[in-house]
């Protein structure tokens, strides 16, 4: 069984919004709800569990499928959300199936990601989708530059991410109870874990909006 794991659960403090950006309208459509409509249509994504604050989980449940195994309260960080979200999977799903977590406000997600995430998923423990650096990299520190880094080997990851559920389960455990707090992405539970982690060509189009710029991109994509 593959389980995707929607994180919308964030409450968009960069933005300085009234509403979390992932609940914000475009074209008539809630951001959230452009990503779980991809995740409903994929032929093998067969549960969706969705991390979201209760005042928002009606919402989702208006814009949700059929796909939809019920929700998830948000974590001190996002990778506390996981954990909470990965201990509601185990409850019905087992330590061998797989779960793909995605973030809500990236709305762009594609079916063929989905599926190339999967894909890899087969021969690994986890996969991530990554976009090279165009630009050349430099370590700073105190205001100065103090190295330049080598740009080929320097990936930008995305979401999805996918992994085996018990082994990544495992991992976040193992985190706890402080150094989850300071983990940032998804995979970086299982690469500190010793997981067998792969990465796979991101997509451009598949940015994360961030920023009040992130959204006016994505309300003109839709526009368009």
């Amino acid at each position: 069984m593959n389980i995707a794991l929607i994180l919308a659960g964030g409450i968009g403090s960069r933005m300085g919004l009234s509403t979390p950006k992932q609940y914000v309208e475009v074209t008539g459509k809630p951001v959230f709800a452009f990503c779980v409509d991809c995740f409903e249509r994929h032929e093998r994504i067969d549960k969706l569990q969705i991390v979201a604050e209760t005042v928002w989980q009606e919402t989702i449940a208006r814009w949700a499928g059929d796909k939809l195994a019920g929700f998830t309260l948000p974590g001190e960080n996002r990778q506390l959300s996981i954990l909470n979200g990965l201990k509601d999977i185990l409850q019905y799903a087992s330590k061998s199936d797989k779960v793909i977590v995605h973030d809500a406000v990236r709305p762009l997600v594609t079916e063929k990601l989905i599926s190339d995430c999967l894909e890899a998923l087969e021969q690994h423990e986890g996969v991530l989708p990554v976009l090279p650096m165009k630009d050349t990299v430099y370590e700073c520190r105190n205001g100065r530059i103090t190295a330049l880094l080598d740009r080929s080997r320097i990936m930008a990851g995305q979401a999805p991410e996918a992994f085996v559920l018990g082994k990544y389960y495992r991992a976040n455990l193992a985190l706890l109870p402080d150094k989850i707090l300071s983990v940032n992405g998804s995979a970086e539970a299982a690469v500190l874990a010793g997981m067998d982690v792969a990465y796979i060509s991101g997509e451009e189009e598949n940015f994360k909006i961030t920023t009040g710029a992130d959204l006016e991109r994505f309300k003109r994509l839709m526009e368009n």
